[in-house]
């Protein structure tokens, strides 16, 4: 059975080449820092459940010193010049978007194939992770489609792998961050505590009223915390699990997947989510340019998320 762990091993690889390759540039401004960063993070990939989790916090610990103290910086150049990659963009047209399509195809395909496909009755994929698993696909046949249609050399797929993280920096880390927070944040009792507010202070009898807590909640939390997932844990644990589902017999399905939309709206509206951080970096764009461009579209899927939910998710529409 192939498991989650091989998706795992892939991006560990990938970001100990990474590592290596730092550690190889000369003239690279931190090419020892930056090294570091990344081959701690690519040991967290491969041997973190070795690690434990006090080895585990350590490591973390030392990648936000790096990152905090200024350790990233950007190294060598791209592989190719300007006038190269226009050039192949010209020489190539919409083609060039291929590659980029195959994965959420893969990812889509996988999702739904591998589920079904058994050996001796036991299936070939982990059943709870063939996402991810199908995701780790899809980039490994983008990546060799892309070299079959562009022929760089040998090198330069890792060479631009690591100059578009040291592009990125330490924001190319951050979701994962944030996701643990929220995971501490549901230990720590947290979604207890907001629920105990919520409660005190809002209608929770009124069905509509708690949906709406729960969904502006999530917007809100994920707007704070950078992450839709580490809200979801504190808003379930607060309003979803034992409100929505516990007193009002909601649909859970329901109820998880359009919370989490709720909150991926929340991440169109906050400086703290990377997707808002890094296009602006490496445009060049003004501060807050991607968030202004998505706030109004935010606002609309999140009030039409929050409707539908008073409508799909329970067995009944009164409220």
């Amino acid at each position: 059975m192939i498991r989650v762990g091989a998706a795992y091993a892939v991006a560990g690889l990938l970001f100990g080449a990474i590592a290596l390759l730092s550690a190889a540039d000369r003239g690279h401004p931190r090419r020892w820092l930056s090294s570091t960063f990344w081959g701690l993070f690519s040991a967290s990939f491969l041997i973190g459940d070795v690690l434990g989790d006090l080895g585990n916090g350590a490591l973390v610990l030392a990648l936000v010193l790096i990152g905090g103290c200024g350790g990233l910086r950007a190294g060598r150049s791209s592989t190719t010049g300007v006038a190269e990659r226009e050039a192949i963009a010209a020489r190539l047209g919409p083609r060039l978007f291929l590659p980029v399509l195959i994965v959420p195809l893969t990812a889509l395909a996988g999702s739904l194939a591998f589920k079904a496909i058994t050996i001796a009755g036991r299936p070939v994929v982990e059943p709870a992770q063939v996402t991810v698993i199908s995701l780790t696909l899809g980039v490994i046949l983008a990546l060799l489609a892309a070299v079959i249609l562009v022929k760089p050399p040998l090198a330069a797929p890792l060479q631009e792998a690591r100059r578009l993280m040291d592009s990125v920096g330490w924001s190319a880390i951050l979701p994962q961050l944030l996701a643990a927070l929220g995971a501490v944040f549901a230990l720590a009792g947290v979604g207890r505590a907001v629920g105990g507010l919520v409660g005190h202070w809002l209608p929770m009898d009124s069905r509509i009223a708690a949906v709406a807590a729960y969904g502006l909640g999530m917007a809100l939390f994920t707007m704070i915390m950078g992450n839709a997932f580490a809200a979801f844990p504190v808003m379930v644990a607060a309003i979803g699990a034992p409100i929505l589902v516990g007193r009002f017999g909601g649909d859970a399905a329901v109820i998880g997947a359009m919370g989490m939309l709720c909150g991926y709206c929340g991440t169109l509206m906050t400086p703290m989510a990377s997707h808002n951080i890094v296009p602006t970096a490496l445009l060049g764009l003004p501060p807050g340019a991607v968030i202004r461009a998505q706030v109004p579209t935010a606002i609309l899927v999140l009030l039409a998320t929050v409707t539908l939910m008073c409508l799909l998710a329970f067995r009944t529409w009164a409220a």
